[in-house]
């Protein structure tokens, strides 16, 4: 199934917000309750936990494969 960028985005800044804001008593959001969340919202008709966890690992900075710091 593909989504639009912008259900991707909606879907990445519902997991910055505090699960409580939403009603549901967990302190850190799951794949499966982002899915859940964004389903309820209607972002989107349906989403599985896999491809929530997908958009959120895509959305992390790179890692840097050297030195961070410049030698001097």
């Amino acid at each position: 199934m593909k989504f639009a960028v912008e259900q991707i985005v909606a879907i990445v800044a519902l997991a910055c917000e505090l699960p409580a804001s939403s009603g549901r008593p967990i302190s850190h959001w799951s794949p499966g309750a982002l899915a859940a969340e964004a389903v309820k919202r209607g972002i989107v008709e349906t989403i599985s936990p896999r491809s929530v966890g997908r958009f959120l690992k895509g959305s992390r900075p790179p890692t840097a494969s050297g030195p961070v710091l410049a030698e001097q």
